[in-house]
């Protein structure tokens, strides 16, 4: 089962992957995740890069659908998500494979570099919206060279769908996520 920090984290990707914001994943939220993903340089419609984020992400609702909907009902909660997570670590070379057109679809000027302008609209296309980004990508570039290289993001992105750990710089790649609940007194 999800620890309570794979929980936190993965609220926040389940919230950017719910674009109606009913608490469910369906397939119309992953139809308006592509068109979202579209809007990058690069991916428009008509695009060979169009069709391969097309086909991840669409990819990504069939094996949710497949392994999480537990109840049948067309849909995946917080809870059926949470669920899944057991599952990832044996799923490492799928998800490591799903980074490579992430990153085509990000390094938008084609130097095979991802500049933190560029990881930025990432972390703005992955959720939706404008996001805060301060001390983010320092995090991130683990060579200090200012840019993320296809290697360091393999790392990175199999990091932030399975890691455990919250030492690990990888949790950050799509953006902050909820903060640990502060202890209450009583």
């Amino acid at each position: 089962m999800a620890s309570a920090f794979q929980e936190r984290k993965l609220k926040g990707m389940f919230a950017a992957f719910d674009a109606d914001g009913d608490g469910y994943l369906r397939e119309d939220d992953f139809r308006a995740l592509v068109e979202r993903w579209s809007r990058l340089p690069g991916v428009g419609p008509g695009t060979e890069l169009r069709a391969r984020v097309e086909t991840l992400l669409m990819g990504w609702w069939a094996v949710l659908l497949e392994t999480g909907d537990a109840n049948g009902d067309g849909a995946v909660d917080m809870g059926e998500l949470l669920a899944l997570v057991d599952r990832l670590p044996a799923m490492t070379a799928d998800v490591v494979a799903t980074a490579d057109t992430v990153f085509d679809a990000v390094d938008t000027n084609g130097d095979g570099r991802i500049s933190p302008e560029e990881h930025g609209r990432l972390v703005e296309t992955w959720n939706g919206q404008p996001a805060d980004m301060a001390g983010v990508f320092e995090r991130l570039d683990l060579n200090g060279d200012g840019h993320l290289s296809r290697e360091e993001f393999a790392l990175l992105w199999r990091q932030f769908w399975i890691s455990d750990d919250p030492a690990d710089p990888g949790n950050w790649l799509c953006g902050r996520f909820p903060a640990e609940p502060a202890a209450v007194d009583g």
